[in-house]
């Protein structure tokens, strides 16, 4: 646990299931005050604030697409009025879907791209605008993929998504460092969350999956918050424009781990 996140304000996107909730529990657990952002499932959304609450910190759901200007402001302006200020922004909230790349309309591209990373780039800058501000020397976490690094054939939106989220980091970090803005990502490989609760359900397709990670072990959401909260606290107060990848060596080519090649 970190001592300087208690008392802290952050919005987390997509924050009604998988690694957005997970992330949203853990500042909970670190005795933060959490907007917690859902597009559709406001139930779901109620359970990840009872569970703040219970943890030891403040919550609040507020519905929002962040693919929209608009609403993405009103996540900022959400934490400021119910908890007067803004320190940590985490823009979660993705989407994906399996679609080889030569039938893939550019409905279907937008779609991502207007999610995972028009969304990154909305929820990055207007925290970044409110932290200019107030004088706040906060920070913006970002959640990437190993697609950010690792080419995905049948993904290629969410690959360039990814990649994309990449250099908005990094180019966000640099501009904003001698304000004392942190920007970083985080880099999940294979993680047992909602989105591959199918795949991993059907043993052929998770071992498979297993066979390209060095560890040998599917990842939990609890792994990714935890570097989540690491990256919010002081202790990565020297840490910005990079990239913390929580894969199980998946980016290492593990087909090359016999040394042949």
């Amino acid at each position: 646990m970190y001592e300087d996140l208690q008392g802290k304000v952050a919005v987390v996107t997509g924050a009604s299931s998988g690694l957005g909730k997970a992330i949203a529990v853990r500042f909970g657990q670190e005795k933060m005050n959490v907007i917690v952002n859902y597009l559709n499932n406001p139930d779901e959304a109620e359970e990840v604030v009872t569970a703040i609450k219970h943890a030891g910190g403040d919550a609040a759901a507020v519905q929002g697409d962040v693919s929209k200007e608009a609403d993405v402001a009103g996540l900022i302006e959400a934490a400021h009025d119910r908890f007067g200020t803004l320190d940590v922004m985490m823009n979660n909230a993705g989407i994906q879907k399996e679609i080889e790349s030569h039938t893939m309309s550019l409905a279907d591209y937008e779609k991502v791209i207007s999610v995972n990373l028009s969304g990154t780039f909305l929820g990055s800058t207007k925290a970044i605008a409110y932290m200019l501000e107030h004088g706040i020397k906060g920070c913006v976490i970002n959640m990437s993929s190993v697609h950010e690094v690792i080419p995905w054939p049948h993904f290629v939106h969410y690959a360039s998504s990814k990649g994309g989220i990449k250099m908005l980091t990094q180019t966000l970090a640099l501009e904003y460092a001698a304000k004392g803005i942190r920007v970083n990502n985080i880099g999940p490989g294979a993680i047992n969350t909602p989105i591959n609760a199918e795949k991993f359900a059907d043993e052929e397709a998770k071992q498979e999956v297993l066979s390209m990670i060095p560890m040998k072990e599917i990842g939990e959401p609890e792994q990714v918050a935890s570097i989540a909260a690491f990256l919010a606290s002081e202790q990565a107060g020297y840490v910005t424009g990079t990239t913390l990848f929580v894969d199980g060596g998946m980016k290492l080519y593990p087909s090359f781990r016999a040394g042949k090649g």
